[in-house]
């Protein structure tokens, strides 16, 4: 009873920005905070407008936004280059020896690139990717550990006009294979292997596996980071290394805004992933901006994103954002706790780390592993922390702000989505006091409001669905190839306005609580997971005759995977066959889709009109009552036995 008033008075206390911080920030407080979102309110292309002016632009735009809901072209008929802005741009306003990439490799080896090594290096190899026949439009699959030359190649694709789509390295060769087939890759970019836990995770015998059943990918680019043994195809493999040496340096190419820059793919509803489109002058004006508002960056911060590019916080936040705002941005390879608990703090301590971002299921692995891993090491140059990637729970964030922060730094809680392409809601550090657990308030240009099932705005701590009613430069523009399913996904439940899939409410000073998905999508770790893409796989198996998967509770993930499986004629249930589906599920998709509970049974509970009724099995998942209607079940019985296997 202790913890939950405490948690309710966690909720309720308001944490005021320290006197010293918000004399030093980039907006100063609430007041002046507060003029800048009503002149944003008033005038949102003319505010972005603002932001974009501050880029560089090969030809200026001819109008800000062409909104044909929902359809949107923002700054059309500008040409820029994202790489350009990022590189070239710092070099010639006089950055070109200030660290851009400051790197570390989980068994201990560093490398720096300043700006003006980074803007060469890409240039270098764009050179080797077009010479490989990439150029304005091609696709580039990209399945790299965390080195540098993971977001150079990233920045060589944008360099070119080429579009590129990052597969996270902890995918299966299933899953590249399908990513690199909708986006119809011409070249895919790996390494021989990459370091995790002390051991070599190779990448390369993936790649091999997917790119035989990928007949677009011509050539297959292999950088060598983990020296270990590969197989080599002839006429399609090419080393890193020797493509680079023989390549001339590429210019930027200009391109038109509305030009595709990437596509991420993110779990749906259904079992295929979604190929989100990010396009470059939006995108990059909203990274801009986002990036340096949120975590106030000064000249001589030291920032780490602690994400992986294969996800959106590691393209917008350890990538694009920082270095178009001319940041020193920190990578790391490895896990948190290799080769000891204090590998994060151990590393921030060396490098003085000024600003931490982080997703709460690491912070709640931090306060599991003991605060002692923490406070042996000198972390007085944190200035500012941030939270991304789902819900934190108010204890979290309080050890979070004591243990990390010593109490002094200010926490930036932020909500936002692959979607979206950057921040939506958080507070701004210096103007907005904070609250554990929520994210505040709508950055300025941003229109976000709770709705009800109608669509109304609903009143102070009435629960409802999030949605952003008016359109952002960085917004997915479709989904790659079906834009029909862009509408359906994002634009059928409310018109005009985009529906997030989150739940959330609004208290009575406005500020914003995200109750997390309201569809069934499951939010693992921080990173989404489609229901039904699980649910894809297990069917796969052989053994499988039907699967039903939903989310339930974790104290340490914020959701774990819970999958219910329905055996067909001739197949006996056990553990064996419980760790064989579990496996499968691995290979399938990756090892984060995993099910941690596979339960097996008769039957499934469903409707009379044959629907599965997840409900249900998301209570018996968390290991509480049924609640709700259930006159459309079709059969009492099968509950009744799912409950006393519970029990």
């Amino acid at each position: 009873m202790a913890d939950t008033i405490e948690t309710l008075l966690q909720e309720t206390r308001l944490f005021e920005p320290a006197a010293a911080f918000a004399a030093a920030a980039r907006i100063a407080g609430r007041e002046a905070y507060d003029d800048l979102r009503r002149r944003a309110a008033a005038d949102p292309e003319g505010y972005w407008a603002d932001v974009a002016r501050e880029l560089h632009w090969f030809e200026p735009w001819t109008r800000v936004l062409d909104w044909q809901p929902p359809f949107a072209r923002w700054f059309e008929g500008g040409t820029t280059n994202l790489a350009y802005n990022c590189l070239d741009r710092n070099v010639e306003r006089g950055l070109g020896a200030k660290t851009a990439i400051l790197w570390e490799g989980e068994p201990g080896d560093h490398r720096t690139l300043t700006y003006a090594e980074l803007r060469d290096e890409v240039a270098r190899f764009a050179g080797a990717l077009k010479a490989l026949g990439v150029g304005k439009g091609d696709r580039v699959g990209i399945y790299m550990p965390m080195v540098p030359e993971l977001p150079v190649a990233m920045l060589a694709c944008a360099r070119l006009g080429a579009t590129h789509t990052v597969v996270f390295g902890g995918f299966s060769a299933d899953a590249l294979r399908d990513r690199c087939n909708d986006a119809q890759a011409k070249v895919l970019v790996t390494a021989d292997g990459g370091y995790r836990r002390g051991s070599v995770l190779a990448l390369k015998p993936i790649v091999d596996e997917a790119a035989a059943q990928c007949p677009s990918v011509e050539h297959v680019v292999v950088l060598k980071r983990a020296g270990n043994d590969i197989a080599w195809t002839a006429g399609r493999d090419v080393w890193w290394h020797e493509a680079v040496a023989g390549a001339a340096p590429a210019a930027a190419e200009p391109v038109d805004a509305e030009h595709p820059l990437f596509i991420l793919y993110t779990s749906g509803t259904t079992g295929k992933p979604k190929g989100v489109v990010h396009t470059t002058g939006g995108y990059m004006v909203q990274a801009f901006q986002t990036t340096r508002l949120v975590f106030d960056l000064k000249d001589d911060d030291i920032y780490w994103c602690t994400a992986d590019c294969g996800w959106v916080t590691g393209h917008t936040y350890l990538a694009y954002g920082p270095l178009l705002s001319g940041a020193t941005t920190v990578m790391y390879e490895g896990v948190p706790n290799f080769p000891a608990p204090d590998r994060f703090w151990d590393l921030i301590e060396r490098h003085r780390v000024t600003i931490l971002y982080t997703a709460p299921t690491a912070i709640r692995s931090f306060m599991r592993w003991g605060d002692e891993h923490v406070t042996k090491h000198d972390l007085s140059s944190l200035r500012l922390l941030g939270s991304v990637g789902e819900p934190i729970n108010p204890e979290a964030w309080m050890w979070y702000r004591k243990v990390v922060g010593g109490e002094r730094c200010p926490i930036v809680d932020t909500w936002w989505q692959t979607e979206t392409g950057g921040i939506m809601v958080s507070p701004l550090p210096g103007a907005v006091a904070t609250k554990p657990g929520s994210c505040t308030i709508a950055l300025p240009g941003i229109d976000v409001d709770v709705v009800d099932a109608e669509g109304r705005s609903c009143g102070p701590d009435e629960g409802g669905f999030l949605v952003i009613r008016r359109p952002w430069p960085g917004m997915l523009r479709t989904v790659y190839g079906d834009p029909d399913r862009y509408v359906s996904a994002y634009w059928s439940r409310f018109g005009d306005m985009y529906f997030a899939g989150d739940g959330a409410r609004r208290d009575r000073d406005g500020y914003l609580w995200v109750m997390g998905r309201v569809d069934d999508v499951m939010n693992v770790s921080g990173h989404r997971i489609g229901t039904m893409e699980v649910e894809s796989a297990l069917v796969a198996h052989p053994s499988v005759a039907e699967a039903a998967v939903v989310g339930r509770p974790d104290a340490l993930k914020g959701e774990a995977v819970a999958a219910f499986v329905t055996l067909g004629s001739g197949f006996v249930p056990g553990k064996e066959l419980e760790a064989e589906l579990k496996a499968w599920v691995a290979k399938e998709i990756g090892a984060f889709a995993k099910p941690d509970d596979l339960r097996f049974t008769e039957a499934l509970p469903k409707t009379r009109s044959g629907k599965i009724m997840r409900r249900l099995l998301r209570d018996i998942a968390a290991g509480k009552e049924s609640s709700g209607d259930t006159t459309t079940l079709e059969d009492y019985g099968v509950l009744a036995k799912l409950r006393a296997a519970e029990e």
